[in-house]
């Protein structure tokens, strides 16, 4: 698509890449591609840089896949007629379809996604259930793979999806191989969380951002905090000592707090049930997660589920930021 996002186009494309061959030789003999698009002229991406495609639309049936790469939304918003017709004629013969980045905006605006669950990177959730407020959108996944419609939220989420559909295909030996080059460790799973709005900008501890990174990568299952503390090398009384330095609470108090704002986006922005979501934020205990989500944000996940409390309403947003304030003389400057 016009805009569209080159990190999500050269990912999905260069995993395929390192699988369809042995080494690093790059002869499509496993896994061949083509850019596709109405007529053979160049395609700026959002980063200015031209692509050339290199065939027309022809049958979609002679592909296993059709993947459409988006990005800046505006790229999403006028379709050619061609490409409509297009990606309709792939449904119409059964071509499992990709979107990459926005190019499930581009899916939906065809009346492609019908009664298929949507993996919409979380950036622009919010775009999505307003251009498309029938669509079951998700935003708490990195892809989701639903029958013949596979959707990512774009980035470095494209890798896992390429390397999803390259173990179905060619193998898990050839997936594993392509992310080891890619200095990926292993392929992710569908439900891999994406990575949501970080909160940890507002302190200067290098130690303490290394602990808050730690924590933000292990919410569903919260790592103990003596092993976060040998993770940076440091005490657990320490790491203590220098959490109260730098934000005002310890670290055992951030770690409540921080799952408690992801539940908080979950229950907003998701379709997932309030005791899914507990167990999603590393809370065994249902009961105890009612009673820290009230006493955190003023009123229960349940009435925020229901429209009857928002971001205003005891101001849960500015808890996390208030807290990551350093513990200066100068005054804290304002949250954007």
């Amino acid at each position: 698509m016009p805009g569209f996002t080159m990190v999500a186009f050269s990912g999905f494309v260069d995993a395929l890449r390192l699988a369809a061959d042995e080494g690093d030789r790059s002869r499509p003999i496993h896994c061949r591609w083509s850019v596709l698009a109405e007529e053979l002229r160049p395609v700026v991406a959002s980063n200015g840089v031209e692509l050339m495609p290199t065939a027309r639309f022809g049958d979609p049936a002679a592909f296993d896949y059709i993947v459409v790469v988006g990005g800046l939304l505006q790229g999403t918003r006028r379709l050619a007629k061609a490409t409509l017709e297009f990606l309709r004629l792939a449904a119409s013969r059964a071509v499992p379809l990709v979107g990459l980045c926005t190019g499930s905006f581009v899916l939906a605006r065809a009346g492609l996604l019908q009664d298929r669950r949507v993996c919409v990177s979380w950036f622009h959730h919010q775009d999505f259930i307003r251009d498309f407020p029938t669509l079951q959108a998700e935003s708490h996944e990195m892809f989701v793979v639903d029958r013949d419609r596979l959707t990512c939220a774009g980035g470095t989420s494209v890798v896992h999806l390429a390397a999803w559909l390259i173990e179905r295909h060619c193998g898990k030996a050839a997936a594993s191989k392509a992310l080891r080059i890619m200095l990926e460790e292993g392929a992710l799973p569908a439900r891999t969380p994406q990575p949501q709005p970080s909160f940890a900008e507002r302190t200067d501890d290098p130690r303490v951002r290394q602990a808050i990174w730690l924590m933000e990568q292990s919410l569903s299952s919260p790592m103990p905090l003596s092993e976060v503390a040998r993770n940076v090398n440091m005490s657990l009384r320490h790491l203590e000592r220098r959490f109260r330095e730098a934000i005002g609470l310890s670290p055992h108090d951030f770690s409540v707090r921080l799952r408690l704002r992801h539940a908080h986006w979950l229950t907003e922005h998701t379709r997932l049930q309030i005791s899914q979501i507990a167990l999603e934020c590393g809370f065994s205990d249902g009961a105890n997660f009612s009673r820290r989500f009230r006493e955190v944000f003023g009123y229960p996940a349940s009435a925020l589920r229901r429209g009857r409390a928002s971001a205003a309403s005891g101001e849960p947003l500015g808890l996390l930021e208030a807290a990551y304030e350093p513990a200066a003389a100068e005054p804290a400057e304002a949250p954007a």
